[in-house]
């Protein structure tokens, strides 16, 4: 899981900074939004389990990674074309890495099935809440595209592969490349959730 965990605050960090980009913040900014994108989510879900403590207070080399990366971006990203489409395959990695390694985290846990799926779309939507918020847009995870429903489908096969014994590893990347390839073609196809609009004044 380390990894798919290094792969994951590497590409939200990158996220955030290309969001913290396009609403022209300073350098400071960038590096707070990278920061917040990749370890926030995290953070939400072990103090919301009682997780402590919070993994990325005791490995400081986390916040190097994902600061470098945020500023890193800023350097790489004028010469990058596409670069939407760039931050929307990141955005995509760091769901599907940051269910899983949720959900693992709740298992090693011993919650109950229910706790282990809203552990692992916490960590997956939250980071991307917070810089969507921190950026003022709406966050992708209320707009009508498939966001959290790919987390949670994500969540619930890799407890459906746990459940047949697939070794770790093997579920791991099949429930990476799965949910990466549904984001992928949710954004492409523009599959969208039903949506309830109520406009009637209260009298």
């Amino acid at each position: 899981m380390l990894v798919i965990y290094l792969v994951a605050i590497t590409a939200e960090a990158m996220s955030g900074a290309l969001a913290a980009g396009r609403r022209n913040m300073d350098i400071f900014g960038v590096a707070v939004i990278a920061f917040v994108t990749a370890l926030g989510g995290g953070t939400i879900r072990d103090m919301v389990l009682g997780h402590f403590p919070v993994g990325w207070t005791q490995h400081p080399e986390y916040v190097y990674l994902v600061i470098s990366a945020g500023l890193l971006t800023t350097l790489v990203a004028r010469h990058m074309l596409r670069l939407k489409q760039l931050f929307l395959l990141l955005d995509a990695m760091g769901l599907i890495a940051f269910s899983l390694i949720g959900c693992n985290v709740a298992l090693e846990l011993n919650y109950p099935l229910v706790v282990v799926i809203i552990s692992g779309m916490l960590t997956g939507i939250s980071g991307g809440i917070l810089r969507d918020v921190l950026c003022n847009q709406v966050p992708v995870v209320f707009r009508r595209e498939l966001y959290a429903s790919v987390s949670l489908a994500v969540c619930a096969l890799f407890l459906l592969l746990q459940h047949f014994n697939v070794a770790t590893g093997i579920s791991t990347a099949v429930c990476f490349a799965g949910g990466l390839a549904l984001r992928l073609l949710a954004i492409r196809c523009k599959w969208r959730l039903p949506t309830f609009s109520y406009q009637q004044r209260w009298e």
